[in-house]
């Protein structure tokens, strides 16, 4: 029984190592929206330490009184706290291409009391939005979702006023995670710029600005 526990326990790490390869890979070919009951499973304390949800608005250069973008909510706690740092001045939305992910943050932003947040479904190749609306977009281990992430920066570009901030918070574990400088070029192919990088290689926070 000892050596059967030590045995799983030395091979536990290949294990993941391997499952997580294979995810990779599926999700590399099959590119498809997170569905909305994982949402509290990805919302883990490893996450939370690497990614503090408190800590994320202000990595992500956003100040009171701006009108934010978030593209892929999860579960609504890393909304929650990017509403609360734009205050009573400012606004986030927030949208995903799901449904019942939508009404899961909405019913999360009514129970902790979060007025200036305002959930809605919606295709991000095809905003809802005026040009030049939100002062700042971030995504959080999203973009590698999305198959035709170049589309999408277009978006990006028309809605984002000319001195908004676009910004991408990735981490290793994530199966979709992309490197940094992958996200640059397909960035530049946009007309984005490089402004402020933040972390490593396992979690790094990218903020982009517009090329006028």
């Amino acid at each position: 029984m000892i050596r059967r526990l030590a045995w799983f326990v030395l091979c536990l790490p290949f294990m993941v190592v391997a499952l997580h390869t294979a995810v990779r890979i599926l999700r590399h070919f099959h590119k498809f929206p997170m569905p909305q009951f994982l949402a509290n499973l990805i919302d883990n304390p490893f996450r939370r330490r690497v990614q503090p949800p408190a800590e994320m608005p202000l990595r992500h250069g956003i100040e009171p009184g701006m009108i934010v973008l978030e593209v892929g909510p999860g579960n609504g706690r890393y909304s929650i706290e990017t509403a609360r740092r734009t205050g009573e001045s400012g606004k986030l939305i927030t949208i995903d291409i799901e449904p019942k992910m939508i009404e899961r943050v909405q019913q999360r932003a009514q129970a902790e009391g979060v007025r200036n947040l305002e959930a809605k479904v919606a295709n991000v190749f095809n905003l809802p939005f005026e040009d030049s609306m939100f002062d700042a977009i971030y995504l959080i281990t999203v973009i590698g979702e999305i198959p035709e992430p170049e589309r999408a920066f277009k978006e990006f570009y028309r809605i984002l006023s000319p001195a908004g901030l676009l910004a991408f918070s990735e981490m290793l574990t994530d199966p979709d995670y992309p490197l940094a400088q992958t996200l640059v070029r397909m960035a530049d192919r946009a007309n984005f710029k490089l402004k402020k990088k933040i972390g490593n290689f396992f979690a790094y926070t990218l903020i982009f600005e517009k090329q006028l």
